[in-house]
Order: structure tokens, then C-alpha cells, then sequence
């Protein structure tokens, strides 16, 4: 169905509002834009016009905006910055761009190791990579497809999965000396360490091996990077994915509290919103990163 153009005002006009709302000045909007003074205020005025709605509280030399036109600047400004980081995908990679949204200790510690092997294999595709513990919403229209930790229900996405994931009890070697650890039970004397994407995690992994896993307290990191980092410390025992902490394994920095791993129902799944089905890009990406957990799983953290 048709949109009626008066709500689909051109960009100059779109643009000359907005820097009138961000810098608060017409004076400075029309240096930003290299037009006049008068220009942008005709052209404000246009879209005020077009909209049917006032905009901007003009008082003498001075202008705000309205409570209807603050919000409208946020949208507008929003919708600006996706059309710019369109435009320079695009410039960037004619061929085709992919924004994959990534939680951080993945990104860092499993993906972006292996990215050299996709540039090399699709060297026509440009893979931007964004992270954050926080889930990304296809809505926002930020990211293209995204990594994610948990359980899929119907009303997601289209979804596949990569790999499950299985946690041990890591900690520094001094640390594990210290408490000589026997049974599970025994690391309820030590100090634990939380993630707070995963806050039941202890409770799960002490249930799983029949020890009381009422009053789990202890300090709390939003990402398995600074949790790695403080088991590494000697803070304290965290439950962390092997695959990650290869390196500190082997060089000894970390240990094995006991030998008792752990591993949920979840599993690492890339998902996409059902218009980017057919993109060719995310179709290579899907087909090489299920090759690539087939061929090493990343057992990565959220």
C-alpha cells in the first residue's frame, strides 16, 4: 500500500531539521550544511507545512523544539544514521555487507580468530561485527543476524544451531592448592564467581552434582572475558567454557577446580529476521559458520 508523501518528506528537509534540533541554532545548522540562514528556515518551515505540525517554539533569535518535535528528532536522527551506515556499507562492499551481532567472550575468543578464513573464502563480502551481552532486536535494524545463547522458541526467528555448550569450574592453580578441593561440595568453601548474564549458572552446575545450592553468593562480571580475567586473579572459582580458555589452560594459569563438567539444554544458534532469508551474504555466513562449530565447537560464552 502506498504511503501518502506527506509523510515521507525529503531528506533536505529532514536534514535541515535535524541539525536545527541537535544544535539547537538555525545560525549553526546552516553552517553545518552550507546553506543560509533563511534557507533552513524555509525548509523547516516546509516540513512543518507538510507535516501539519509545529516543530519548533520560535521565540525572538532563539529556537526549541516542541514536545511533539523532540520526539520526531529522534526518530528522524535515527533513521538518518541508518541511511549514512547504508550508504557506506554499500560503498565499502558494492558486492554485499553483513552485520552480525555477536555476544562478546564468542566474538572475541572464537570468531575473530577464524574470520581470516571467510575473508579468504568470500573476499566479496564485507562481515561488520557488533557486540554486547544484551540480545539485539531485528527491529532496531542494526544488525543483519545474530549469534544467540538459549533455547528458540516458534515465534523466533529462523534459527541454527552451532553448537552446545559445556562449562567446567576453572580457577588459578594457587587458589585450588589453597582449598585442595575433594568433592564437589567442597567449592561451596571457595569463593564463586558470577556472570550476570547467567545468574543461576552455580545453582545449576551444584544441583547437577546433588550439593545444596542455596545462598550462592559472590562478585558478579557482565562479561566471560573479566570473569576469565578474575579466575585468573585468584578471585575466586568461575564456571567458564573450555573451549575459550584453551590458552590460559595450557599455560597453567588456570585449572581445573575438579574435573566435573557442565552442560545445559541451551546451545549457540545464528539467527536472522525472515526478510534477510534469501541474502546471499548471510547465506554463505550460515553455511561456513555451521561448518566451522562442526569443525571445532566454540563451547562460547554469552
Amino acid at each position: 500500500m502506498a504511503t501518502p508523501r506527506r509523510f515521507l518528506p525529503s531528506l533536505p528537509l529532514l536534514a535541515a531539521f535535524e541539525a536545527a534540533a541537535r544544535t539547537g541554532s538555525i545560525t549553526q545548522a546552516a553552517q553545518e550544511l552550507s546553506l543560509t540562514q533563511s534557507a533552513v528556515s524555509r525548509q523547516i518551515r516546509a516540513l512543518e507545512g507538510q507535516l501539519g505540525v509545529t516543530l519548533f517554539v520560535r521565540q525572538k533569535q532563539t529556537i526549541a523544539l516542541t514536545l511533539g518535535g523532540q520526539g520526531y528528532a529522534r526518530e528522524v536522527r535515527d533513521a538518518l544514521q541508518r541511511i549514512s551506515a547504508a550508504s557506506m556499507n554499500l560503498r565499502a562492499s558494492p558486492a554485499g555487507a553483513l552485520t552480525l551481532g555477536v555476544p562478546p567472550g564468542f566474538g572475541a575468543r572464537w570468531l575473530i580468530p577464524r574470520l581470516p578464513r571467510f575473508a579468504a573464502q568470500f573476499p566479496d563480502i564485507t562481515l561488520n561485527i557488533l557486540s554486547r551481552a544484551a540480545r539485539f532486536d531485528f527491529r532496531d535494524g542494526i544488525v543483519d543476524a545474530t549469534v544467540r545463547f538459549g533455547i528458540p522458541t516458534r515465534s523466533e526467528e529462523p534459527a541454527v544451531m552451532l553448537q552446545a555448550e559445556t562449562v567446567l569450574p576453572l580457577c588459578a592453580p594457587e587458589l585450588r592448592d589453597r582449598h585442595a578441593p575433594r568433592r564437589p561440595a567442597d567449592l561451596r568453601q571457595m569463593p564463586l564467581l558470577h556472570l550476570t548474564p547467567r545468574p543461576d549458572a552455580w545453582e545449576r552446575w551444584l544441583r547437577e552434582y546433588d550439593v545444596d545450592d542455596s545462598g550462592i553468593h559472590g562478585m558478579l562480571f557482565d562479561q566471560f572475558s573479566l570473569l576469565g580475567a578474575a579466575a585468573v586473579a585468584g578471585l575466586g572459582v568461575a564456571l567458564l567454557p573450555e573451549g575459550l580458555f584453551q590458552a590460559e589452560l595450557a599455560e597453567g594459569r588456570l585449572v581445573e577446580a575438579l574435573p566435573l563438567p557442565y552442560r545445559g539444554t541451551e546451545a549457540y544458534y545464528l539467527s536472522w529476521p525472515r526478510d534477510r532469508d534469501d541474502f546471499p551474504p548471510l547465506q554463505h555466513l550460515r553455511r561456513w559458520l555451521v561448518e566451522e562449530t562442526a569443525a571445532a565447537p566454540p563451547e562460547a560464552p554469552a
